[in-house]
């Protein structure tokens, strides 16, 4: 069944503006093969971040381990726990709920992500916040807003490049150090376990 996690993104116009301008990106950290970079949003207080990586695996491994759902939450960034809620056609639809460190009331979120196939081999995951699609659920913020994508292209038949952009507006008050450490540590981590799992024999 196909289908896609989520986590964080940013508004349409701001996410095409910062496509068009790459030299807004700003890099933040580089380690272990991943690089993170982030960029100002207009009009928001939070940053969107940038990871890319190359792991050595198809295209197809990558993507199946994406398509699993439940089982993605296991290398996702601070994912708490996450469910298909519906899956038709290019489209599916999940909901995510995330950890938080104190004081900040845990998240969740609902993504709509629409995979795209290219004519190169290439998959791109467009992931786009949808929160009234059900009711918010009590302890949890629901974020307000989510923009960006997953782009998985083939570099040879065991080699994929991974690019993860996301902007997200959280819901609620996040202080500022939550909120900076988090643009860098959600791609960083979530490429890291990715890595990490499509790389095991």
């Amino acid at each position: 069944m196909r289908a896609m996690y989520r986590v964080a993104a940013f508004c349409v116009l701001p996410w095409i503006a910062a496509q068009a301008t790459a030299e807004d990106w700003q890099q933040a950290k580089q380690e272990d093969g991943i690089t993170v970079s982030l960029s100002a949003v207009p009009g928001s207080d939070y940053k969107a971040y940038k990871g890319v990586t190359t792991i050595n695996a198809s295209v197809a491994k990558v993507r199946a381990l994406q398509e699993d759902v439940t089982g993605a939450c296991a290398w996702i960034h601070e994912c708490k726990a996450q469910k298909l809620l519906k899956h038709e056609g290019a489209d599916s639809w999940t909901y995510t709920q995330f950890n938080t460190p104190w004081p900040v009331t845990p998240r969740d979120s609902v993504l709509q992500v629409t995979t795209v196939e290219g004519v190169d081999g290439s998959v791109t995951r467009k992931l786009k916040g949808v929160p009234t699609y059900m009711p918010e659920e009590k302890g949890f913020v629901r974020v307000a807003q989510v923009d960006g994508f997953w782009k998985l292209e083939p570099k040879g038949p065991n080699t994929t490049v991974v690019t993860y952009q996301v902007h997200t507006e959280p819901g609620g008050s996040v202080p500022s150090f939550v909120a900076n450490k988090f643009v860098i540590d959600a791609p960083f981590n979530t490429l890291k376990g990715l890595k990490a799992r499509a790389e095991q024999p």
